[in-house]
């Protein structure tokens, strides 16, 4: 199995680690520590040896931070991990903060003591944040630390190692465009912002730019590594030679120089020392990265990652790719939601469909010879009350039996070379209460709104949020997530810049895919989310307009639960949608399920209603 569902940490384990952490303090020269969920690359998944807020308090969601002074402990999280946090973490040792109405720099602006000296590790926090910091601390007469080690590091003993995943060429029909040419299109943007280089922190960008894919990550495949490509020259990438075979070391060497990561620091400096002038994006790169340039006498010149949005709209190459893969993972899909119905409820837990949904994508993958390489995240699989815990993670202390009468959510995803999926269904298992069938139409018909929704050229993700909240909003509801995230071609699963979401400032383009998931959560009792990934399409023309229109061509491929729709609370258009919907789903999947017992199963579930 990919997902592990073991229990790696207790909550009585962050007492005395919390404990240890403070008695360096003198030595640090500090009054508190923050330590955040990201590593050196910033990234949203990390690879176990770094994984030190979860070592530290034992929260493991993948957002958050904690800060720790003499006396107290407080642990950031936002709104999909507020339940999750406090059920993992000791209520003894750790208090808790919604870190989006209360920022860790709002949190010190309004509750600091005066004069507070706050420890951070740089290379954990882009410049953005810093900044935010040491104006918070400015207004308390405290001051920022920065310092030269990790302060987890040095009280962790028993660190797992770095990882040494297999570094894999990304092939051309599937990326679309030569590394060649993603390399002239970032040393064309030093030149035309006059300057000498671009650092690219974000492995992703680094993996999209070098058509390489990688193994560091369980979720994520990008390897994890760096690069210096100038306006002129021979470009520099930062990648340990153990990740690269043969193959993939020959292909690279044709368009860089290859130094180990540990040569990454020394880079900086000489470009610094030489008075260059260096782009580096404060929001995705490490503050460490301008501080070293800086201090060797360089320049940093702070710009938008130039690789970030040409990687968020996708190209023709990757669009087909991304369909192709959607068919076949809609097939996987039927093929488990068939077996579910098959199954006697109380029979099976949220730990057994996982494992059967990751079984059906591995035996479906190997038949249409597009392997599963990974899940795009760890699965969640929650019934009853555990699925209104947004970022659920079941595991064998949590584990439950389905029972009759409840809805299971099953938010998954895999990685596969051809690209990315992400898709969530609601099931009932039995029959289900009437009122939790009213939230799961009222979820949908936000998530049919967004499907059919036209807009003009300029529109951002924060103008189309609402769309998706609307019919929860007249019955007095709402979700705290965002409606959708940007998608990777076979790279993470949560891309930006794009996002639907109150904080969606990018403008939606075409070739850009996200995720169209909006939910409903009652607290110890049920969640409902349904997702499907969307592309943005060209703008077309509408009939008597004055002018064409985007919108959303839908990727993934998957039968909606019919028997939790109350059908009257569609309108004509809605059920038009759906209808038409699964007819399409009907169409595409059934030759991949010819002579499957699910393909019946297949029929009956994409019929009209």
């Amino acid at each position: 199995m990919l997902q592990s569902f073991d229990v790696l940490s207790s909550p009585e384990q962050a007492a005395a680690r919390i404990t240890r952490l403070r008695t360096r303090f003198e030595e640090w020269g500090v009054d508190a520590i923050a330590v955040p969920r990201s590593d050196e690359y910033l990234g949203e998944y990390v690879p176990a040896c770094v994984e030190r807020l979860a070592w530290l308090t034992c929260f493991t969601g993948s957002a958050g931070l904690v800060l720790v002074l003499k006396d107290t402990a407080h642990l950031f999280v936002d709104g999909r991990y507020t339940m999750q946090a406090r059920a993992q973490t000791d209520p003894a040792v750790f208090d808790y903060q919604d870190m989006v109405t209360t920022p860790l720099s709002a949190y010190l602006e309004s509750s600091a003591p005066r004069g507070l000296r706050l420890g951070v590790d740089p290379w954990t926090w882009p410049t953005a944040s810093i900044k935010r910091l040491e104006a918070a601390l400015a207004k308390t007469g405290g001051s920022l630390v920065r310092l030269a080690r990790n302060p987890v590091d040095a009280i962790w003993d028993d660190r797992p190692e770095a990882p040494l995943g297999t570094v894999m060429i990304q092939p051309l029909h599937y990326a679309g465009k030569p590394a060649r040419d993603k390399l002239m299109m970032i040393a064309q943007s030093a030149r035309e912002a006059k300057a000498d280089a671009v650092v690219l922190a974000d492995p992703s960008s680094v993996a999209w730019v070098f058509n390489i894919r990688g193994e560091d990550l369980p979720s994520t495949p990008h390897p994890l590594s760096r690069a210096i490509i100038p306006a002129r020259g021979r470009p520099q990438l930062f990648i340990d030679k153990r990740k690269t075979g043969i193959e993939a070391e020959a292909y690279l060497t044709q368009l860089a120089e290859l130094s180990p990561p540990s040569h990454f620091d020394d880079a900086l400096k000489a470009a610094g020392t030489a008075g260059a002038t260096l782009m580096v994006d404060p929001d995705v790169a490490s503050h460490a990265i301008p501080m070293l340039i800086e201090t060797a006498g360089g320049t940093v010149l702070a710009a938008t990652d130039p690789a970030r949005l040409p990687r968020a709209v996708k190209n023709e190459a990757e669009i087909a790719a991304s369909a192709s893969v959607h068919r076949q993972d809609g097939a996987a899909m039927v093929r488990f939601l068939a077996w579910l119905d098959t199954q006697t409820p109380g029979s099976f837990d949220e730990i057994s469909a996982a494992s059967q949904l990751e079984q059906c994508r591995r035996d479906t993958g190997e038949a249409l010879q597009m392997p599963l390489r990974a899940l795009s995240f760890d699965t969640i699989s929650g019934g009853g009350p555990n699925a209104a815990i947004i970022h659920y993670r079941v595991n064998t202390q949590t584990n439950r039996r389905i029972e009759s009468g409840e809805m299971l959510l099953i938010d998954s995803g895999g990685q596969y070379v051809a690209g990315t999926t992400d898709i969530t269904r609601t099931i009932a298992v039995g029959p289900v209460p009437e009122e939790q069938k009213r939230f799961f139409t009222l979820v949908l018909k936000g998530m049919i709104a967004i499907s059919q929704l036209r807009f003009p050229t300029g529109t951002r993700g924060v103008d189309i949020d609402p769309f998706a909240r609307i019919a929860l909003w007249k019955a007095g509801a709402d979700f705290a997530h965002g409606t959708g995230h940007g998608v990777g071609s076979y790279l993470s699963v949560h891309e930006g810049p794009q996002s639907i979401s109150r904080r969606g400032m990018q403008e939606l383009l075409p070739g850009m895919i996200l995720s169209n998931e909006p939910g409903y959560y009652r607290d110890g009792t049920f969640g409902i989310r349904i997702e499907n990934l969307v592309v943005v399409h060209e703008p077309q023309a509408i009939d008597g307009g004055d002018k064409p229109m985007l919108g959303f061509d839908t990727l993934t491929l998957c039968p909606i639960d019919k028997r939790l729709i109350l059908k009257e609370l569609l309108d004509g258009v809605e059920t038009e949608w759906l209808n038409a919907y699964h007819a399409r789903v009907r169409e595409e999947l059934s030759p991949l399920l010819s002579g499957d017992p699910a393909a019946e199963w297949l029929e009956q579930a994409t019929a009209a209603l």
